[in-house]
């Protein structure tokens, strides 16, 4: 008898079971790496909290710069191809960093570099898979999908960080990046074992200049009301969650005096509580509707980042991290599958990768901007007082959920009308912006 999760991906399709394999085995990869790169920093480079902040900023930043142009790259391309190719040059980047370390030539400025081939390399995967998942799945099974996913990325969080934790203490700083940059190896061949047929790329239309096909994924979400709000609220509490994130890494560990493995077993246990969520939202938006259902779990997730700052040393400390965590996590478990789901639903047949794309850089630029912010406020006044700022500002984002009801799902927005290309041809605004 098959395990009803094994019944639930055929169910789906062999080829998405192969795709939920992929994203399985470089999420786990990604969760036992989670903050390595600020832990080498700590550990290997001995940097402050500015500069562990700096990794975070200088890799978002520089990443949504150099992937403005992505959008209609990525849209007008196979996407498994492109998903396989950003698997192996996450690999590859990630590779360099456990060699610099045993020939001890690691450096800050190593990390950084890394970074932001990293961050580019998630950008394209990120625009890539949304369409390809959409071309994979019934448009009425992408709620099912996309919970699926979310199950597997809390479970991963949960087991991740612990583990990661643990593997560090034995074998070091670099540990979890190898075990991380591995896992990108495994997601690209179980990717090239999906063998349905791709839908074509659309095609550019002629005389549609390069501006325009870069606009057209941010055209869309400001064009789309509920898509402009959720853009909003997600930036923004992306933004502040994930500017607190290097900070509470160096204030647990260097200030605090927790070990790695406790501070992965604070991270990791509350993600249990996502993994419920995940595995409820879909019942949950099949009974009560997917609005109600986002506006209930996505108020509920906002208050615990406040808790955050309340943290101290001991076994007390470590109890309210995971309460506070568990706040922020559980909401977000039953919110992200149904987000998800909405989000390509109003992106469109032909412009999928560049709204997931134009998403990806506005949330990086966010994190980014949030991030050197948070970190220059942290030095003027310290870890505590930063963080509970964040949480303070993380409320008023409640505003930027969808109160409203829209009555049916959009349609596909309008084709972008051909203009003549510029003399030059002119830059494109920028913008910036999980699973893998």
């Amino acid at each position: 008898m098959l395990d009803p999760g094994v019944a639930f991906r055929l169910a789906l399709g062999r080829d998405f079971a192969w795709l939920w394999r992929a994203y399985t085995v470089s999420a786990l990869g990604t969760w036992l790496a989670l903050d390595a790169f600020p832990m080498i920093a700590v550990f290997a480079l001995h940097v402050n909290a500015a500069r562990v902040s700096l990794i975070a900023v200088a890799g978002g930043a520089a990443a949504a710069l150099l992937a403005v142009p992505l959008g209609p790259w990525v849209e007008f391309r196979s996407k498994r191809r492109l998903m396989i190719h950003s698997d192996l040059v996450r690999f590859a980047a990630l590779a360099t960093i456990p060699v610099a370390y045993l020939a001890d030539g690691l450096t800050y400025t190593h990390l950084l570099v890394v970074s932001v081939i990293v961050a580019v390399a998630n950008i394209v995967f990120t625009g890539a898979s949304g369409s390809h998942l959409k071309a994979l799945v019934p448009a009425e099974r992408l709620g099912d999908a996309n919970g699926s996913f979310e199950s597997v990325n809390w479970l991963s969080t949960a087991v991740g960080p612990p583990a990661g934790g643990a593997l560090i203490g034995l074998f070091g700083p670099v540990a979890t990046v190898v075990l991380n940059a591995l896992s990108f190896l495994g997601s690209a061949a179980a990717i090239r074992r999906i063998r349905r047929p791709e839908p074509a790329p659309p095609e550019r239309h002629a005389g549609t200049s390069r501006r325009a096909e870069i606009a057209e994924g941010w055209r869309v979400i400001a064009a789309n009301r509920e898509l402009r709000t959720l853009f909003i609220g997600t930036v923004l509490y992306s933004a502040l969650v994930m500017a607190v994130s290097p900070l509470m890494t160096f204030w647990m560990l260097n200030d605090l005096g927790f070990s790695p493995l406790e501070y992965g077993l604070g991270v990791g246990v509350p993600c249990l509580g996502g993994l419920l969520g995940a595995r409820v939202s879909r019942p949950l938006v099949t009974r009560f509707g997917m609005r109600r259902v986002t506006v209930v779990s996505g108020v509920l997730r906002i208050p615990g980042l406040l808790g955050l700052a309340f943290v101290g040393p001991g076994p007390v400390g470590l109890l309210v991290f995971m309460v506070s965590q568990l706040g922020l996590i559980a909401g977000s478990g039953v919110f992200s599958p149904a987000f998800a789901t909405r989000r390509l639903e109003l992106s469109g047949e032909r412009t999928t990768a560049r709204v997931l794309t134009a998403w990806k850089i506005g949330g990086q630029v966010g994190i980014a901007s949030a991030t050197l912010l948070w970190a220059g406020l942290a030095t003027v006044t310290d870890v505590r007082t930063a963080v509970a700022i964040a949480g303070v500002a993380l409320l008023p984002t409640a505003v930027f959920l969808p109160w409203r009801a829209t009555g049916s799902v959009a349609s596909s927005p309008p084709e972008p009308k051909p203009e003549p290309a510029p003399e030059p041809v002119a830059k494109a605004e920028a913008g910036a912006g999980s699973g893998g």
